[in-house]
This record gives C-alpha cells, sequence and structure tokens, in this order.
C-alpha cells in the first residue's frame, strides 16, 4: 500500500514539473524576440548547426527553453574584442 502511495506521489511530481517547464517554453517568436533576432535566423542556425542553441521538436512545432536561451548567451559572454 505505502509502495503505490509513493509511486503515486512520484508520478505527481513528475507530472507537476512537465507542466512547470511547459510555461517556460518558447515558440521561435518569443524566442527570437528574447535573442534580438528574426524567426528566420533562428531557422538558419537550426537548420545549418551554426550554434549549438538547443531547441525542442514537439511533432512539427519548435520550441525553445527560455533556460537553454540563457544558458547560450551566458557562453557567449565575452570580456574583451577576442573572438576566441
Amino acid at each position: 500500500m505505502r509502495t503505490m502511495h509513493t509511486q503515486a506521489n512520484t508520478q505527481t511530481r513528475t507530472l507537476r514539473n512537465v507542466i512547470d517547464s511547459g510555461a517556460d517554453l518558447l515558440d521561435d517568436k518569443a524566442a527570437a524576440a528574447v535573442l534580438d533576432v528574426s524567426p528566420g535566423t533562428l531557422s538558419v542556425w537550426r537548420s545549418t548547426g551554426r550554434y549549438a542553441l538547443p531547441f525542442l521538436k514537439i511533432g512539427r512545432k519548435v520550441r525553445y527553453r527560455r533556460s537553454d536561451l540563457q544558458a547560450w548567451m551566458d557562453s557567449r559572454t565575452r570580456e574583451s574584442g577576442a573572438t576566441a
């Protein structure tokens, strides 16, 4: 009995995490706005692999996690004019 109760709690927490993270998903227009680029630029980056910008495919839809966009921008932060 206790195992079933614990299993149900785990499933509820997992479902809650999925629902909560869904609020963090952005479509290409919203992601482009965050990055200050056009949705077309994001499409080119995805198709060419020019930048390692993580995205999700959900059916035919493309979604970006806000946290992934922030991490990607953080990784591109430079303290000098060097392009290294």
